[in-house]
C-alpha cells in the first residue's frame, strides 16, 4: 500500500499541477486524491482500473477545487516579494552543472512558452493534452476519466492540439 502510494502521489501532483496551474492547488488536489485513494483501494476491481480511477478522482478533485475558487480575486500578491521598493531576502537557486547554460535557457524558454499556451486552454481541452500528451494516458484511458466518447476525445485533441499551436505562433 506505501508504494502504491507513493506512486500514485508522485501521479497526483504532476496532473493536479498541470491541470490547476497553481503549486498550493496542486497539494491540495494531490492530499484529496491520496485520501481517497488510501479509503477507496478495496473497492477496485481490477488493477489495470486504478490508473483511471486515479486520474478519474484527482480530475474531480480539480474541479471542485475551481468551484470553491470562482469567487476569490483572480491574483494575489505573494509575500516572499513583498512591496515595491521594499528589501526581501530572495530564495537561493542551485544551479544545475548537468547540461550547458545554453540548453538551459532553452529549455526553460520552452517550457514558459509551453506553460503559457497551455493555459490559455479551455480547462476541458487542456485537461486531455496533459492526459494524453504528458501523463502518455491512451484515447480509451482519458475518454474513461472524462466521460467523453473516444471519439469525442480524439476531435477535443485535435482542437486543443490547434489552439495550442496558435497561441504558440503568438507567443
Amino acid at each position: 500500500m506505501e508504494q502504491l502510494l507513493t506512486r500514485a502521489q508522485e501521479v497526483a501532483f504532476r496532473f493536479s499541477l498541470l491541470v490547476c496551474g497553481h503549486p498550493e492547488d496542486a497539494e491540495d488536489v494531490m492530499q484529496d486524491a491520496l485520501l481517497k485513494t488510501y479509503q477507496h483501494v478495496q473497492r477496485i476491481d481490477h488493477p489495470d482500473a486504478f490508473r483511471t480511477w486515479l486520474y478519474t478522482t484527482v480530475r474531480n478533485a480539480c474541479l471542485m477545487k475551481r468551484r470553491r475558487r470562482a469567487g476569490e480575486p483572480s491574483h494575489f500578491v505573494s509575500l516572499e516579494h513583498g512591496r515595491p521598493g521594499e528589501r526581501t531576502t530572495a530564495a537561493v537557486d542551485v544551479a544545475d552543472h548537468t547540461r550547458s547554460v545554453d540548453q538551459r535557457l532553452i529549455d526553460e524558454w520552452v517550457d514558459k512558452r509551453l506553460r503559457e499556451a497551455l493555459d490559455k486552454l479551455p480547462p476541458e481541452y487542456r485537461m486531455i493534452v496533459v492526459m494524453r500528451e504528458i501523463e502518455g494516458l491512451s484515447t480509451r484511458e482519458v475518454a474513461a476519466v472524462t466521460g467523453y466518447s473516444e471519439a469525442n476525445v480524439k476531435t477535443r485533441l485535435h482542437r486543443a492540439r490547434l489552439m495550442l499551436r496558435r497561441h504558440l505562433k503568438e507567443l
